[in-house]
């Protein structure tokens, strides 16, 4: 689906109808996001599109887009998870953006580690700027409680993009009401009792924690214990700890308590007959609270 501005909203889908949920303001993001030597080379808000990750991916694809461009979405209609999952939600209801990295001093083979960055760093600028308990599901959900209860308020979506690119997808539900969730064990930050839900100082501090890491990772050619990326992650990983059981490709699963997240960012599960096996790509579903 291609974009559209403000121009292009149909009767009825103004993009001031919610006074609760204004829009973001792209200059005043690229006036606090982008400077000189810094990660963010320009910052783009879009009123709708199907996926900021497809769009972006398309344009990286052309070879004249360079690191750092961000994409946001006010309204996303195909935003896609993991395993090719479906994310939609109320226009600005939540935080729904894709950016550009082109790690070229680290190896590809530690390009995995960046959906585990971008959650530490996603987590990292929330808890700051929203004032909200978050945790980590392996491999890429973000976690709030609600009323007790552990919920999912938003996930990251991974894709090369040529040679030399990653798109990195992020979707959050910020101001999202019960009556709006897609599904009953969803969450929002709103939900679960964020002191600030305005969502400019939110994306503004989840792209720095993300330049911050970035940053970090890089200089140290990708390695995630040498920029205490592997610790910190295992410090907010709601997983570890817990009896999991993960789905595997070809319908196989493994079923175990996760002890572990390894240096090339898999999941380590030791299972009832004493094999600690590492899971690299699935679905992991927790069996019991740590």
């Amino acid at each position: 689906m291609t974009p559209r501005d403000a121009s292009g909203d149909t009767p009825g889908d103004s993009r001031w109808s919610d006074l609760d949920r204004p829009p973001l303001n792209a200059a005043a993001l690229r006036r606090a996001l982008v400077r000189e030597g810094g990660l963010w080379s320009d910052v783009e808000v879009v009123q709708r599109t199907g996926s900021t990750n497809s769009d972006l991916v398309a344009r990286a694809a052309a070879g004249d887009t360079p690191e750092g461009v961000i994409l946001v979405a006010e309204e996303q209609t195909s935003g896609r998870g993991r395993l090719d999952r479906r994310w939609t939600a109320p226009p600005r209801s939540g935080l729904f953006f894709s950016v550009l990295l082109r790690p070229a001093e680290v190896p590809v083979a530690r390009w995995g580690w960046l959906p585990l960055l971008t959650g530490v760093a996603v987590a990292t600028g929330l808890s700051r700027t929203a004032g909200v308990d978050t945790a980590l599901k392996w491999p890429n959900d973000l976690l709030v409680t609600v009323g007790g209860e552990e919920r999912k308020a938003g996930g990251i979506l991974a894709e090369r993009a040529g040679a030399d690119g990653v798109v990195i997808g992020v979707g959050i539900n910020v101001t999202l009401r019960a009556e709006e969730l897609p599904v009953p064990h969803a969450g929002s930050l709103a939900l679960a009792g964020a002191a600030g839900t305005d969502r400019d100082p939110l994306l503004r501090g989840m792209l720095r924690s993300l330049e911050d890491w970035y940053g970090r990772w890089r200089a140290a050619g990708g390695d995630p214990g040498a920029c205490g990326l592997q610790d910190t992650y295992a410090a907010g990983c709601a997983t570890l700890g817990r009896v999991v059981r993960a789905e595997l490709p070809g319908d196989r699963s493994v079923v175990g308590e996760a002890v572990a997240v390894d240096g090339d960012g898999r999941l380590v599960i030791a299972t009832q007959d004493g094999v600690q096996e590492p899971v690299g790509a699935g679905d992991i579903v927790h069996l019991r609270p740590a």
